[in-house]
């Protein structure tokens, strides 16, 4: 019941928002729309070429190629990304289907493994470059901006092999390979992003079998992972500034991995602060305060010295780590989908610790699901943690670098159009009512692809692709028209309420 009296609360805020500022739905001139995809969701071509000096695959072996391969039954419906969307091959119409959404910017990613094919820069792939600098080429012609991720879980298994996220050596070979991509596409790019979302692959990846590797290293491995990701974030923003940034003028900043975390009970004023230290602020707060969360560290700290450890799991840093990561972002990537309500474990009255924040989070079973297990329907929460973003960080300029909805398929989607309304309507009221710095969103994603661990069943894409039909045929869904009348009138439209009420299209 206390849930829903927060439920309530808000509600009524929302209620007084302006008629003539809000309710107008518009969205302010320089605003900008996007679509975002990740290299092995949608590349393929995996092993694309062999080298003709090395006699080895131009296109080196990634952790998602050797997990995939070598454990498929960790993957939903034991697919892989050996050809994924094949957009490889696909780039170009890859390019007008953005274009005839009306969409501003392209997010991508890079494959890293494609690049540096042993993992190191003693093997720059020409073929591999030339891939990225043909798409970022495309986009350009087609006035689209290309936005570009280094690095989007997919690391070379060589580098794996030697501990991967774990390994402080990381932090070096990923700021060799960040300059590699600096050198050869920064006259175009103007927009980096480092690392997608560190909490995620730190969590699933290096404590459990969800995403690759799958190394179950217990209350060790994720803060490993994530002490490395933010070194290797920091140097390699101070490297850009040193290097490359006068003449480039380009900007850098991380796409996190968030999650709306709201009190369970009303009464309850602490347990949502700390889920949210947990859950966010170890990956935010070294970039924009400076050192982990003192909640973080003193209580992992204790219930180390409880367990045994004779320190804490989570790794200090140092006062020069903290300079270097501190304030080493130019824009604050959003990565938001879902919410959850905390309340405190009562394991702990007993002096049993479950976890380290001592927090249970799970999702109100009123909520609507999409078909991801883990996403839930809770607009509301969007605009509550964007809230929180300007409150704990100093409102700095973010981008929506990922929202969406998966489903099953389905070409006329009205629940994605649902979502995507409800949820770009609290980005309007966090924008224009709260003064939240927002500059852009987008799309997760521009269209179906390999979804991870869970395979190629959940669907995410404003665009439909056959992955039956070896040419990986793409389609349009309602919400592909939905979307170019947003964009074309820069206005959210309303949902459509049955199967008749076909949207047209701008130019019709």
């Amino acid at each position: 019941m206390d849930c829903y009296f927060v439920a309530l609360i808000i509600c009524l805020v929302l209620a007084t928002v302006s008629c003539c500022d809000i309710v107008k739905l518009t969205f302010p001139s320089g605003f900008r729309f996007g679509a975002a995809t990740a290299s092995y969701q949608i590349e393929g071509a995996w092993n694309v070429s062999v080298d003709t000096f090395y006699h080895f695959p131009d296109k080196g072996e990634n952790v998602w190629d050797y997990w995939t391969h070598n454990y498929p039954g960790y993957i939903a419906d034991g697919t892989n990304g050996d050809i994924a969307c094949d957009s490889y091959h696909k780039y170009e119409e890859d390019v007008q289907l953005l274009k005839s959404a009306g969409l501003d910017f392209y997010r991508f990613s890079i494959s890293w493994s494609r690049v540096l094919p042993t993992g190191f820069t003693n093997v720059i792939s020409e073929d591999g470059l030339q891939y990225y600098k043909n798409l970022t080429a495309e986009l350009v012609a087609n006035g689209i901006e290309p936005i570009v991720t280094i690095y989007h879980w997919d690391h070379p298994q060589v580098i794996e092999d030697m501990g991967g996220w774990t390994n402080e050596l990381m932090v070096d070979w990923f700021v060799d390979y960040a300059r590699v991509l600096f050198e050869a596409l920064g006259d175009t790019v103007k927009k980096w992003i480092t690392i997608n979302e560190p909490r995620s692959f730190c969590l699933l990846g290096y404590e459990d079998t969800q995403k690759a590797p799958g190394k179950v290293i217990s209350g060790i491995g994720a803060y490993l992972c994530m002490h490395n990701v933010l070194k290797a974030h920091g140097k390699t923003y101070r490297m850009y500034d040193e290097e490359f940034r006068d003449v480039q003028q380009g900007v850098i900043g991380m796409a996190f991995s968030l999650i709306t975390i709201l009190s369970a009970n009303s009464s309850d004023t602490v347990s949502a602060d700390v889920g949210f230290q947990f859950e966010v602020g170890w990956n935010t707060h070294p970039i924009y305060i400076g050192d982990y969360p003192e909640i973080m560290k003193t209580r992992v700290a204790m219930i180390s010295e409880a367990q045994g450890y004779p320190r804490s799991r989570l790794p200090e840093l140092t006062d020069d780590w903290i300079a270097i990561i501190n304030g080493s972002s130019d824009f604050f990537g959003a990565n938001l989908y879902t919410s959850v309500l905390a309340s405190p474990d009562p394991d702990e009255e007993l002096g049993i610790y479950n976890s380290d924040s001592g927090i249970i989070l799970e999702a109100n079973s009123s909520w609507s699901r999409a078909a991801s297990s883990w996403l839930y329907v809770y607009p509301p929460g969007f605009g509550y943690t964007l809230r929180q973003i300007r409150d704990y960080y100093d409102n700095p300029p973010v981008w929506i670098t990922e929202n969406g909805y998966s489903d099953k398929g389905e070409l006329e989607d009205y629940d994605r159009i649902s979502y995507f309304y409800d949820y770009l309507r609290e980005l309007l009221i966090a924008l224009k009512r709260d003064g939240c710095d927002i500059r852009g969103y987008a799309i997760w994603s521009l269209m179906d692809n390999f979804e991870w661990q869970d395979g190629i069943a959940d669907k995410f894409g404003i665009y439909s692709v056959d992955f039956d039909d070896p040419a990986r045929t793409r389609s349009s869904k309602l919400s592909t028209a939905w979307w170019a009348r947003v964009t074309s009138t820069r206005k959210l439209q309303a949902v459509p309420t049955n199967s008749n009420a076909r949207i047209k299209l701008p130019w019709e």
